[in-house]
Parts: C-alpha cells; sequence; structure tokens
C-alpha cells in the first residue's frame, strides 16, 4: 500500500475512532443527567460500577465468541491502573460537590498541562513552540466558555488535586500498557473492567450514600428509571472502548484537547434544549477560540518535530502476550 493511501486510511480511522467516543459521551452525558435530574438517581459512583459490570459482561461474551485473543497483564500493572482509575472517579465526584462549577471546570482544564508533563517526564515527549500554542488556546477558548464563578476551598482544593493527577496517570497507563503489552483496546477493558466493576460495585454505596445522604437500596426503582439504567450502561460500554481507542491512538494529551470538543458540543445541546440561557456572546466566542485552537493543535502536533519522543523507545512485550 502505498504511503499517502496508508495516511488516509489512518486519518478515516482515527476520525470514525473519534466521533464513536464524541457520540457515546455525548449520549451518556444526555442520559446521565435525565437520571439523576429528572429520576433522582443521584448514585454516580454506584452508577459507574454497573457501568463496568456491563463492560466486563461484554468483553466476557466477546472473548467465548473468539473476538478477543487471550492477552496477559501482570497484577501490578493491573491494581495500579485500577487504583488511579478509582481514585479518578471518587475524586471527580467528591470535586464536583466540594467546589464551585468555575473551580471544578478549571480542574478539568488542569489534565492538559499535567498530562503534558508526564508525557515530557515520563516518555521524553518533546513540544514544539506551535504546539504548545495551541494547547493554550484551546484552554484560553475553554475556559471563556465553561469558567464562571470561581471559589475553593481547601478541602475542595484536595479533591480537585487528587481527581487532576489521579485521571492524567489513569489516562497515560491506557496509552501505556497498551503499547508495552501489545493490547488491544478491548482486551485492555478485558483485564481492567472487572477489577474496577467490584472495587466500584463494593464501594460505590457506601460513598453514594456519603455525598448524597441517600441509599442506594431504598431508591424507589421503577420501569422508566430502570429503562434509562439500561440505556446507560448500553452506551457506557462503547464510552469505555472509544476512550481506550482513543487514548492508544491519540495519546492522553491528544484525547485531552479533543475531548473539549465534547464540552463544546454539550454546550451546543444544551441550547437546543433550554433556549438562549444555554449560550451567549462570551460563550460563543469561547467556542471559536477553542475550536481554533483544537485545529491548530492538530495542524502543529502532526508536523515533524510538533510532538516527538527524544531518542526513547518503550520496550514491548509482545511475545509474551500471544
Amino acid at each position: 500500500m502505498a504511503p499517502s493511501s496508508k495516511a488516509e486510511k489512518k486519518a478515516a480511522v482515527d476520525a470514525a475512532a473519534w466521533m464513536f467516543n464524541v457520540v457515546t459521551s455525548v449520549g451518556i452525558i444526555i442520559v446521565n443527567k435525565a437520571l439523576m435530574a429528572t429520576y433522582g438517581f443521584s448514585f454516580a459512583t454506584t452508577l459507574t460500577g454497573l457501568h463496568f459490570a456491563t463492560t466486563t459482561l461484554m468483553t466476557t461474551i466477546l472473548r467465548m465468541l473468539g473476538y478477543v485473543q487471550a492477552s496477559h497483564l501482570p497484577l501490578p500493572d493491573l491494581l495500579k491502573f485500577v487504583f488511579f482509575a478509582n481514585f479518578s472517579i471518587v475524586g471527580m465526584n467528591v470535586s464536583l460537590m466540594w467546589n464551585s462549577v468555575g473551580f471544578y471546570q478549571i480542574a478539568k482544564l488542569s489534565m492538559i498541562p499535567v498530562s503534558c508533563l508526564l508525557e515530557v517526564v515520563l516518555d521524553k515527549i518533546r513540544y514544539s513552540r506551535d504546539t504548545k500554542l495551541s494547547i493554550c488556546v484551546v484552554l484560553l477558548g475553554v475556559g471563556v466558555c465553561t469558567v464562571t464563578d470561581v471559589s475553593v476551598n481547601t478541602k475542595g482544593f484536595v479533591a480537585a488535586f487528587i481527581a487532576v493527577w489521579s485521571t492524567s496517570l489513569q489516562q497515560y497507563y491506557v496509552h501505556l500498557l497498551q503499547r508495552k503489552y501489545s493490547l488491544s483496546s478491548f482486551s485492555l477493558l478485558g483485564h481492567t473492567a472487572p477489577a474496577q466493576a467490584a472495587s466500584l460495585l463494593l464501594l460505590g454505596p457506601f460513598l453514594d450514600y456519603w455525598l448524597t445522604d441517600k441509599r442506594v437500596d431504598r431508591y424507589d426503582y421503577n420501569t422508566v428509571s430502570l429503562i434509562f439504567i439500561i440505556m446507560s450502561c448500553t452506551i457506557a460500554v462503547g464510552t469505555n472502548l472509544s476512550q481506550f481507542i482513543c487514548i492508544g491512538r491519540f495519546t492522553a494529551v491528544s484525547f485531552q484537547v479533543l475531548g473539549h470538543m465534547k464540552t463544546i458540543l454539550v454546550l451546543i445541546m444544551g441550547f437546543f434544549f433550554f433556549g438562549k440561557e444555554g449560550l451567549n456572546l462570551h460563550v460563543v466566542f469561547g467556542m471559536i477560540i477553542a475550536v481554533v485552537g483544537m485545529i491548530w493543535y492538530g495542524n502543529a502536533s502532526s508536523k515533524p518535530g510538533g510532538k516527538e519522543r527524544k531518542s526513547h523507545s518503550l520496550p514491548t512485550n509482545r511475545t509474551e502476550t500471544r
């Protein structure tokens, strides 16, 4: 196959993977908002545990049907990943509860520079000036869109700090483990989802009771709420898989940069659902800045020297996984 054909095929697969992530991520936000706001199911951690339980069921079925090959992930690496992933989920929930919306958004924005730092220190990645500037433009645009009132207290800052670093480390490890052990996205999910499901379903009811003062076993389950829970779990399989696919293809930093497109789409959808209150002039201005930054980032990072590893290669264990 000619080099241009390979590049075109990779671009098409990258675009499909990204659209898959956008559709499932925005879809699960809409379903979860309806489930929590309309039907009062406010047990976010327990719901995430159900998401991973459904993902575990799906990967198990696919493995039995032969669509997922057997692979190996050492227990220490698995435990390290699950540790960061669970702290990310818990940290985000607690940060949202203890912080203002403005500071919560600032904390989410800070994941990009933290992910950059991890790549620079651990992977010896070097960014060009244009790539760095484009990231700053994305941060500025999304900040204008989303950051409103900003207030912070000590415990809120600690929760946000834990959430940001654990999320960044979890996303970094997705990319690292896929390269190191030559794991497909489904294979990695098959290793991590059962451990996350078990730990979150054990921890979730207690954490949710602490956060909401409500018990998940006393929730008034009815047909409509159960349908929404099943929809949420079904979409979550795609969300989890698409996240692993995208980070594996784009790296954690690119995933974070492009991920803010979902923020913009959610704001636009809010405009259609809630009218002009969801969209005003400064939000539109921020969206334009952010989109320009994302296009610039895609251009700058794909150029020679835009984003490259400095004479550093990661040993893989391809022979061990076969």
